[in-house]
């Protein structure tokens, strides 16, 4: 691949497929030496019928020279798409958890219940749900860069709309705020792997998606250490209290309305080539060809994809719950360390980032997507039981250290979620196989932390823990029973064997042939 300056990369593949290489690469599923001296066009073995035209469209693109087609390119532009998107992302997150890990400050300053302080977390998981079909419709239908703005622009709305709810009486207008922010999620948490797969190439695609999701993962990170600072608890000085809350409020809102303006300046819909053979053989299909909805039929009858579904709900699910409970798990125990219950979370979360690009990197080396996910699956359960029975030991060292362990595990798992739903669903859109896993995980989350929250109220965190831990064991039934079907994987390679439309296409192939072969079976 090139950059699109035109100089070559280390590993020698040049924007236009060589001659020699060209039949292994073909996306139109004809046989070498069979193209017709008229306009590229394929004369099937035998003479026969001609091509269906849905097959032909394959080669529409460079007038029927795959050579000019599927020419591969990497543009300088997608790091700073990659970074602005990471650092809006951030800013959603760091909303996200900002109340859940000052749940005791905010309930005593705004007069409200824990349950009620909880909402302003669940807010986002109960938002995405009935949101994320037109979400993705959206970023289908309408494209990345108006996804991206209205992501961007979203955030910085509820972000100042927040600085509004500086006194005790107006918990209303904090949650509607809340509220935007969620909507906001809706249309930033879709958005890695697409981003990764239209923007980078096949060699640094999980990487760029562990990034992306790292973003997320930040701005949790940091949305559990700034807050403790920057906001005390001081029950006896309300005024004081809610400076220090709009020292926060109006941070957030500057930085987001910055990243707004940066994501319109940043943000193209795609690079003007393609940076990998896979993109190029969707970026040939005409759009009227495309199906939201025929791609939503798809998805829900692709087995693999729906028992992956589940497991990915379950365990984001779990980490949704235990990130909005953290403080009220770790304050039962350890009276007055609301600071340290921050940087617990921080722990947690700094070791998933460090577990998420590990895993990318480790997936883009051995593009062994099922057997990283079932064991990260396991090692975060192994580590689940281990926060569970040494949270109550009075040493809050040792709980730095499991949770540090089940961070790694269990927040590195989302990133590789992402990337083997994209892989065996290829070619439907990343944004809508993302979504589902994103809606799964807020559904689960939901009741996740209900359930645990009533069961740390009424018993101990211990039980609400072990709730989670019963849950997780499912998950890791649930991911061994998943089919790999590497796709993406395979038209990146030259090996071929996925729908590439819903509508039969008959394409001549040889059985025993080792060219690129495209079975069009939906």
């Amino acid at each position: 691949m090139v950059e699109d300056g035109g100089e070559e990369e280390a590993e020698g593949e040049s924007g236009a497929m060589p001659a020699a290489a060209a039949p292994p690469q073909r996306c139109n599923g004809f046989l070498p030496g069979k193209e017709a001296a008229g306009g590229g066009r394929a004369a099937p073995e035998g003479g026969g019928e001609q091509p269906a035209p849905e097959a032909e469209a394959m080669l529409a693109a460079g007038g029927g020279r795959p050579e000019a087609r599927m020419e591969t390119r990497l543009s300088r532009r997608r790091l700073a798409v990659l970074a602005v998107f990471s650092c809006y992302s951030l800013v959603n997150a760091f909303q996200w958890i900002q109340y859940s890990i000052l749940s005791n400050v905010f309930a005593g300053f705004y007069g409200v219940t824990f349950p009620q302080i909880d909402w302003l977390s669940m807010v986002y998981m109960v938002a995405y749900v009935p949101l994320i079909l037109p979400a993705t419709w959206l970023l289908d239908a309408r494209g990345l860069r108006l996804t991206a703005l209205l992501g961007a622009g979203l955030n910085a709305l509820g972000a100042w709309l927040k600085c509004g709810s500086l006194a005790p009486q107006r918990y209303p207008l904090t949650l509607a705020a809340q509220a935007v922010c969620a909507v906001a999620q809706v249309f930033i948490l879709g958005l890695p792997s697409r981003i990764a797969s239209v923007w980078f190439g096949p060699t640094e695609v999980s990487t760029a998606c562990a990034v992306a999701v790292l973003g997320n993962q930040l701005g949790t990170a940091i949305g559990f250490l700034l807050p403790p600072v920057l906001v005390p608890n001081t029950p006896n000085d309300i005024d004081l209290m809610a400076h220090n809350i709009g020292i926060m409020f109006y941070g957030t809102a500057i930085v987001s309305t910055l990243l707004f303006f940066l994501t319109g300046v940043v943000f193209e819909e795609k690079p003007k080539y393609p940076p990998s053979h896979s993109q190029a053989v969707l970026q040939t299909k005409p759009p009227e060809d495309y199906s939201y909805k025929q791609s939503i039929i798809n998805l829900f009858k692709n087995i693999p994809f729906i028992l992956l579904l589940i497991s990915y709900g379950i365990m984001t699910g779990a980490f949704y719950s235990v990130s909005t409970l953290l403080n009220q798990m770790i304050v039962t125990h350890y009276e007055g360390e609301e600071v340290n219950a921050g940087r617990i979370g921080l722990t947690l979360v700094v070791a998933g980032m460090v577990g998420s690009i590990i895993c990318g990197l480790w997936l883009d080396y051995t593009k062994t997507y099922k057997q990283t996910t079932l064991i990260v699956y396991i090692l975060s359960f192994i580590g689940m039981l281990v926060f569970t029975f040494t949270l109550d030991l009075g040493y809050l060292m040792v709980v730095f250290v499991t949770g540090g362990v089940l961070g790694f595990f269990m927040t590195g798992y989302l990133p590789l979620g992402f990337e083997f739903a994209v892989e065996i669903t290829y070619p439907e859109s990343e944004g809508t196989s993302s979504g589902l896993l994103n809606a799964s995980a807020q559904i689960f989350g939901i009741v996740f932390t209900l359930v645990q929250g009533k069961l740390t109220m009424d018993y101990s965190p211990r039980a609400g823990n072990i709730f989670l831990c019963a849950w997780i064991f499912v998950g890791i039934i649930l991911t061994a029973l998943i089919k790999s079907d590497l796709r993406r994987h395979n038209v990146n390679s030259g090996i071929m064997n996925l729908d590439i439309k819903a509508v039969p296409v008959d394409s001549p192939v040889e059985p025993e042939s080792t060219m690129l072969k495209i079975q069009s079976a939906l």
